[in-house]
């Protein structure tokens, strides 16, 4: 029987394409043991009748080679009020603007110190409002495996006896497909759908918070989140 491993960097309220990542996984890896870079791991972007603006959680000491499990939130200003603030505002004619701050209020009410922390327990709370089949979570740092690149993404998926390795795009341009592919695991990209729903302000874009799906549609929203995966060959070809 086949096992899917998804190997992912922990990210703050997720757009809908990691969400699907998770529904696709047996076990969902949180990668988190690797350095920060600039990205979607502490902001994401939320739609607004003014475009597209961005939530930031701010880092406190946040020093070049940081990892992401260590990187600490800066708590000294209200950055929770602020956001909350944001999503309630662009949201305010969204039907299900209520149910989408109560995921936002529950995240904010758990512990959590890093970054990572944050960013997994809001991925948790939108996987269990969708309703989605969850796979095992699990910590890279706890697995105990070092090294780095595709060796070590590789002896994760094997360690979990994983017989299909499912990623994003961003690894066609350094993962070792022959590597997998030599030791019978397949590789599978991502194929997003980028499935359109209704939505507020205009034309109609994929790349925001997945709480957006939530106040515009609700638990129905779950349909939405339903892209599969294609064999590494048809990916890169």
């Amino acid at each position: 029987m086949d096992r899917t491993i998804v190997v992912s960097q922990s990210m703050y309220f997720p757009w809908v394409g990691l969400l699907e990542q998770v529904r696709l996984a047996d076990v969902f890896v949180h990668y988190d043991d690797v350095q920060f870079a600039r990205g979607f791991f502490n902001r994401v972007q939320v739609k607004t009748s003014g475009g597209r603006n961005w939530i930031t959680v701010p880092l406190r000491d946040h020093h070049q080679g940081d990892l992401i499990d260590e990187v600490i939130i800066d708590d000294r200003e209200d950055w929770r009020s602020k956001h909350r603030k944001v999503l309630q505002h662009a949201y305010q004619k969204a039907p299900f603007r209520d149910d989408m701050l109560k995921i936002v209020d529950k995240v904010f009410n758990q512990k959590a110190p890093t970054l990572a922390e944050l960013a997994r327990h809001s991925i948790l709370e939108l996987v269990r409002y969708f309703d989605l089949p969850a796979p095992e979570f699990l910590n890279a740092r706890a697995l105990g495996i070092g090294g780095s690149g595709s060796q070590r993404l590789y002896d994760i998926v094997t360690r979990l006896d994983g017989t299909i390795y499912v990623t994003g795009h961003g690894a066609k341009n350094y993962l070792d497909h022959e590597l997998f592919e030599s030791n019978g695991i397949n590789v599978r990209y991502m194929s997003y759908e980028l499935t359109p729903y209704p939505q507020l302000y205009g034309e109609f874009t994929p790349y925001v918070t997945g709480l957006d799906l939530v106040a515009n549609c609700g638990p129905e929203g779950a349909s939405v989140v339903r892209s599969g995966a294609i064999d590494w060959k048809e990916f890169t070809q």
